[in-house]
């Protein structure tokens, strides 16, 4: 077969957080038409036990760890330069970079998969550019515009460091857009987003949705449930570091839970379940009906066994896998308009969607009342016909079979320095 380089910001493996489940479908599809040769960062060395899944689905793997949060911050810092990101010294790795460099020097490609817009220096030299390899970028999200949004709520200094950040990341990915055959993002409004910003890359545009993997998140799995008492429960999964989430469940567990306790019923509970909880996480175990698990095992049985699932996000990038897990396992959702974005489903039918205190108070009441008894079958059967893994896929390998774009030169004012 055919041979491809799959480069990944982090281990792909395993699937069980946001940008690791993405990558993780990707790898396996491509490996079965493609021998892969897989090139990824470390960032927890615990990780490094799941290399037999890896190695028996690649021809080659090279892990190379990075060190600590604080060792890739020095990093980052080190290798900054006037324009460029400080996103791409935090992902640079010598070793990595000798390895890659290697294989493009022995011809030893046809196709590169690079996986986050952090990696795409590894291959934007000259010798991944001779004809005959196919390159395509997955930026997943706009993710400059994170930063932005970082800025746009922040105080100095940070708020010149985000903006900082967010101005010289989009430069960075519009250089990038047009120095690969097709750039992906995550949804169709992710796309139409970075063409208004990034007009120039419109021709090399497309989009693969996430998906989710059905037989997995299957409601009749006769999970064990991991709740004690009859209170109602509400759930959240992520990983709880990550500052959109941090918002959130903050927000939740401060704003709304105090008036769903107060309200009539048996008051729920509020589950936060996900790895490495942030110390302002923590900290809310302390209110009243607030529980932090930390991490966990599985987060199915958690989400089989709550009431409903929330999404509050006020900041949320491309589709939330969150939310597709918890609607594959049959769970009503009531999220933000943020984290509905790109997702296949009827608001009112499928999924619940509001913002605010108020609306979303409202909207748990009734979930909790059960008002709204179709809601978590109906949401089932839209993520089924919505976001299968089977049907998002085939437009990658569309990405790396169909035409190429015309070729078009870096324009200067978008030059990142090295």
């Amino acid at each position: 077969m055919r041979r491809l380089l799959f480069l990944s910001h982090r281990i792909p493996y395993p699937p069980e957080k946001g940008d690791k489940i993405r990558a993780w479908h990707m790898l396996d599809h491509l490996a079965e038409s493609w021998d892969v040769d897989l090139g990824c960062l470390v960032d927890d060395p615990a990780d490094l036990r799941h290399l037999p899944v890896l190695e028996s689905r690649c021809a080659e793997v090279r892990c190379m760890p990075t060190g600590n949060r604080w060792q890739a911050a020095a990093r980052a810092l080190l290798r900054c330069r006037p324009g460029a990101p400080l996103s791409l010294g935090w992902f640079h790795h010598a070793g990595l970079r000798e390895w890659v460099d290697q294989g493009l020097a022995a011809g030893r490609y046809e196709g590169i998969l690079v996986y986050s817009g952090a990696m795409a220096p590894y291959v934007m030299g000259p010798a991944a550019r001779r004809p005959g390899i196919r390159r395509v970028l997955d930026l997943v999200d706009v993710d400059s515009e994170k930063w932005r949004a970082y800025a746009a709520d922040a105080k100095p200094p940070m708020q010149q460091v985000w903006a900082r950040e967010a101005r010289t990341l989009l430069r960075f990915e519009r250089q990038a857009a047009v120095a690969f055959d097709r750039t992906l993002l995550v949804s169709r409004q992710e796309c139409e987003r970075f063409i208004e910003l990034a007009p120039e890359v419109a021709p090399r545009m497309d989009w693969v949705e996430n998906g989710v993997d059905m037989s997995r998140f299957d409601a009749a799995g006769g999970y064990p449930t991991p709740y004690q008492g009859d209170a109602p429960v509400i759930a959240f999964t992520g990983t709880m570091d990550y500052r959109p989430n941090v918002e959130a469940v903050s927000w939740f567990a401060r704003e709304v839970m105090p008036l769903l306790r107060q309200g009539a019923g048996p008051a729920p509970e509020f589950f936060i379940v996900g790895a490495n909880p942030a110390p302002a996480v923590r900290a809310l175990a302390s209110l009243p009906g607030v529980h932090v698990t930390g991490p966990v095992p599985d987060v199915r049985p958690y989400l089989a066994h709550a009431k409903l699932a929330v999404a509050p996000l006020r900041i949320a990038r491309g589709i939330q896998n969150k939310v597709l897990e918890a609607m594959a396992l049959g769970r009503p959702v009531v999220a933000s308009a943020a984290a509905f974005e790109g997702i296949h489903a009827t608001p009112g039918r499928d999924i619940l969607v509001g913002d605010g205190i108020a609306e979303t108070v409202r909207l748990v009441q009734e979930v909790l009342a059960g008002q709204h008894p179709d809601l978590g079958e109906n949401a089932r059967r839209a993520v089924r016909e919505g976001h299968d893994w089977a049907a998002t896929l085939r437009k990658l390998d569309e990405a790396f079979d169909g035409p190429r774009p015309s070729t078009a030169a870096t324009p200067r004012a978008m030059q990142v320095p090295a």
